[in-house]
């Protein structure tokens, strides 16, 4: 005997739930509920091994549409129940009334008897089953909206298309490749049946600035915030009719600023380069994301680089907070007043694998990673965290985890950086575990097809705002939490929306004084620009084991420089893969408690490498740091343990009880670095006429080669020489590769050069200096050219000056 459910249909059922209205928004919703289903029926129909991983990407049919079992199945729609069930608990504990859920409680039990009646028939029908997933669905979509969490009104958020042009995570933010079309706006009544959309800039002209009198509609737009009172809104926008590698005005992307009710419209920065992702610092400047220190990607097309920059609230006093040499994004401000950005790392190592959360003060110093640095393998964690935002009331952070061959999409995790890091994922948690991670895990899912998830604004540890496409096209605003849950707000049909974030105040953080000299007016505790200094109490306090005996007695210090020619490996700096240019200033002593003091130049990228007796690196960053002016940094040691403060009870280190160190500049030859001046001359004195006489491995200095390098660096560099590649997988490249350096396995110490640098091979005599000037060139990753510029003269002899340092 056929059953039949009281007469309810689907569109009786939908229509008699107050979350939804009778118009638009109802299709979109019962849109998403029957995806929902789609891709529930696809995954319960897998084996058992494929389950986990979400759908799409298991290459079995369900026969979804031929309204067989596997269509509102009955076991779906009792996990929409049970979800409601917990969502309900949940929200009690948070604060929400009781009696305000127990109707909905009611009309759960009633699904559950009528879904007890239909266990006595053998096949229930589709329409039957389709009626009874969408009112629990509706039920459920009512009780998510009685969550204390959602206690606002209205959301800002801005509609974009995808960008065009190279799919990846640099060009994505290149003005000339925006789509014109789309604009900010405000949702209105978002948790109404029928939400209302607001123009924010209908029938507005900027009112000050370059572009003074002009509307901003049909353009691009990018990255809104919010300031901490809620009433004055900062965005980037583009025009999006410049030409393809056209870096001008008109092109790129410029920061503005808006009141929410539309006037004040102003324009804060101009000129032939990207501005994009402002944020509010609580002293009121602004953070942001600019090309305007210069320099290139080292691995990529013509991409231009992007780093921190501030500015006061009107645009003015911009200033430079990062010297890093390569890419950064989406600053944001967390719970203790922090900055916390995702930065691109790779120096001397995998270009792929570390854009993750580092962590900086409102003044552009101290800069510091905790998290994600040094993946043990590709694999295991995600390559990239974007759109990182501090979690209310929580030491956490939700992030997007995405691709560096994509854009800033993928599937949401949840950062717990007091966890240890084990390299793999033991600070993450997975948000949205039915979204592999982008390109770390494309055995599962093609990168494009992990594009689902963007932008997440945190209400809680379980609760989120975000956009959501199950196809990675056309981006609704949703809330979703951690339990599986997840309502569509908003979409619209024709255009993505971006960044969701409630239109309400919310607390500022603490404001951070600054200790930086170009603070304004220059701030208490910075010394006199010209005289930064770098503290380090302990070297020897570390997360790895130093080689037994091993005594070190300085830090070698290195200027690593940013790119300034636009293709990679034009020129090739050395037989490395994509390495950097690099200068050596010189060296300062380590006490015998293994600390250090010493002055150190402002504006530039910095690496330290630990040196025994004899001059050899024992250990070396992998990474960069620097200094603002008037800046006194102070490190623990030399990779310490995360999350630990130097005990106040320690004894004053040696190095800090005297004035600071000069750096003691190294040989000729080794800033700027050259070969030609540093390992030419030793070859010239102890090897070549040998060589010659014996037919040996030609080590004169001719040039030759398609690179423009000498023979003897040709037959030496790659055999003899000791360098760690830079390119898409070179973490397992072996000695080559890796993340992190071995102690003492490194340089000079591991190169098999140095088994020729003794009286073993011939009777060799080196002095003191030669042989220095060997070991420094084999710590150095065995570089060529010590500047991307004029590389004919460098291979003469000739000293140049890098153009951008």
């Amino acid at each position: 005997m056929r059953m039949t459910l009281s007469g309810v249909v689907v569109a009786a059922a939908l229509a008699s739930s107050t979350a939804f209205g009778a118009g638009s928004m109802r299709s979109l919703v019962e849109a998403d509920w029957i995806r929902a289903d789609r891709d529930f029926a696809e995954v319960r129909g897998r084996p058992a091994d494929q389950k986990s991983v979400g759908p799409h990407s298991y290459p079995g049919t369900m026969g979804y549409e031929s309204g067989g079992e596997s269509g509102f199945s009955i076991a779906h729609t009792q996990e929409v129940i049970a979800r409601t069930r917990n969502l309900a608990k949940r929200l009690i504990s948070l604060g929400c009334n009781s009696g305000d859920l127990g109707y909905l409680g009611r009309q759960v039990e009633e699904i559950e008897r009528e879904i007890g009646r239909l266990s006595t028939i053998e096949s229930v029908p589709v329409e039957l089953r389709r009626d009874l997933y969408m009112r629990a669905r509706g039920i459920l979509r009512e009780t998510a909206f009685h969550n204390p969490l959602l206690d606002f009104d209205r959301m800002l958020f801005i509609k974009r298309h995808a960008a065009k042009g190279v799919f990846h995570m640099c060009d994505q933010y290149y003005g000339f490749n925006g789509v014109p079309g789309g604009g900010l706006y405000v949702l209105e009544g978002p948790f109404e049946p029928e939400p209302r959309v607001r123009d924010v800039l209908e029938g507005v002209v900027v009112e000050k600035g370059r572009l003074a009198g002009r509307s901003l509609a049909g353009g691009v737009f990018l990255s809104p915030e919010l300031s901490y009172d809620g009433r004055t809104i900062l965005f980037a926008w583009c025009s999006g009719m410049g030409k393809d590698l056209e870096w001008t005005a008109e092109s790129c992307y410029h920061i503005f600023k808006v009141n929410v009710d539309g006037t004040g419209l102003v324009q804060l920065t101009d000129g032939p380069w990207n501005d994009f992702d402002p944020c509010f610092l609580p002293n009121g400047r602004i953070v942001f994301i600019s090309e305007r220190r210069g320099g290139y990607l080292r691995c990529g097309r013509h991409c231009p680089t992007y780093t921190m920059f501030s500015m006061t609230g009107d645009g003015s006093d911009i200033t430079c907070l990062s010297f890093h040499e390569t890419h950064e994004w989406h600053p944001s401000i967390d719970n203790d007043g922090m900055i916390v950005y995702t930065r691109w790392d790779y120096v001397d190592r995998d270009t792929n694998v570390a854009h993750h959360i580092w962590q900086c003060f409102p003044d552009g110093r101290d800069p510091r990673s905790f998290h994600g640095n040094y993946p043990l393998r590709r694999e295991l964690r995600p390559w990239m965290e974007m759109s990182i935002r501090a979690i209310p009331g929580s030491h956490k952070y939700v992030a997007t985890a995405a691709a560096h061959h994509g854009h800033a999409f993928g599937s949401l995790v949840l950062i717990d950086q007091r966890q240890p890091d084990d390299g793999a994922m033991s600070q993450l948690t997975r948000l949205t575990p039915e979204v592999p991670l982008p390109e770390a895990e494309r055995h599962i899912r093609p990168i494009e097809a992990c594009m689902v998830y963007a932008t997440a604004w945190p209400l809680s540890e379980d609760d989120y705002l975000c956009v959501y496409d199950a196809d990675a096209k056309n981006h609704g605003i949703y809330w979703i939490d951690r339990f599986g849950n997840r309502e569509l707000l908003y979409r619209d049909p024709n255009i993505a929306c971006q960044s969701p974030i409630p239109l309400r105040a919310r607390p500022t953080p603490p404001v951070i004084p600054s200790r930086v000299a170009q603070a304004h007016p220059p701030a208490e505790g910075a010394v006199e620009p010209g005289r930064e200094t770098i503290a380090v109490a302990n070297v020897y306090d570390s997360d790895f084991d130093w080689p037994e005996s091993v005594k070190v007695t300085a830090l070698r210090v290195v200027q690593l420089l940013p790119k300034t020619t636009p293709p990679p490996n034009e020129p090739r700096i050395g037989v490395a893969n994509q390495t950097n240019a690099r200068a050596v200033l010189g060296t300062v002593p380590v006490e015998r408690d293994g600390s250090a003091y010493f002055r150190a130049p402002a504006g530039k990228a910095l690496y330290f490498q630990a040196l025994d007796a004899a001059g050899m690196a024992v250990q070396s960053m992998r990474s960069v740091t620097y200094l603002h002016p008037g800046e006194q940094l102070t490190c623990l040691g030399c990779h310490e343990p995360k999350n630990r403060a130097r005990r106040p009870d320690s004894a004053m280190p040696l190095a800090m009880r005297r004035e600071p160190s000069p750096i003691e500049p190294e040989i000729e030859g080794s800033n700027p670095f050259s070969y030609v001046r540093l390992v030419q001359p030793v070859l010239d004195r102890h090897c070549v006429s040998c060589h010659q006489q014996r037919e040996a491995l030609d080590l004169s200095g001719e040039i030759e080669g398609p690179h423009g390098w000498t023979r003897s660096y040709a037959n030496l560099a790659g055999e003899y020489g000791f360098y760690y590649n830079v390119s898409n997988g070179s973490i397992n490249d072996g000695v080559h590769g890796g993340v992190r350096t071995t102690p003492g396995q490194f340089g000079a110490r591991a190169s098999r050069l140095t088994a020729y640098m003794d009286s073993s091979h011939y009777d060799v005599k080196l002095s003191h200096e030669d042989r220095r000037r060997l070991t420094l060139w084999l710590d150095c990753n065995s570089e060529f050219f010590g500047s991307y510029e004029d590389t004919v003269a460098q291979a003469r002899g000739q000293v140049v000056r890098p153009g951008l340092d």
